[in-house]
C-alpha cells in the first residue's frame, strides 16, 4: 500500500465497460508522480489516503470485476507530509546509539 494525496477529481464521460461508474481521483505520490485511482470511499480533494495496487486494487472495489490497478482504501485522519517521506526523517526517529543497518568494517 502507498500513501498518496488526492489532488483533483477526474470526470470521464466515455469509459470502457469494465470501469463501470467508479469514481475517479487524481493522486500525487510523495515523489510527485500523478496517477488515477478508483475511489470507493468518496475522498475529498486535498486529503491524504492510503491506496493499494495490482490485483488487490480490484478486490478493494465493491465490484471486484472493475478494471483498476490503483484503488483508494481509506482516508488518513492525521498525516504530516514529512513523516517517513525521506531516509533522513527515519534517522531522526531512530534511538540514539542504534546503527543504521550498514555494516562497519
Amino acid at each position: 500500500m502507498d500513501i498518496v494525496r488526492v489532488v483533483d477529481e477526474l470526470v470521464c464521460t466515455r469509459r470502457v465497460p469494465g470501469l463501470g461508474q467508479a469514481s475517479l481521483r487524481v493522486v500525487r505520490s510523495a515523489q510527485g508522480a500523478l496517477s488515477v485511482a478508483t475511489d470507493p470511499v468518496g475522498v475529498p480533494v486535498g486529503r491524504w489516503v492510503f491506496a493499494t495496487t495490482g490485483s488487490a486494487a480490484r478486490l478493494a472495489m465493491p465490484d471486484t470485476t472493475c478494471m483498476t490497478d490503483l484503488t483508494i482504501c481509506g482516508i488518513i485522519d492525521h498525516w504530516d507530509e514529512g513523516d517517513g517521506a525521506s531516509p533522513a526523517a527515519a534517522d531522526e526517529h531512530r534511538a540514539p546509539g542504534k546503527a543504521s543497518g550498514a555494516s562497519k568494517g
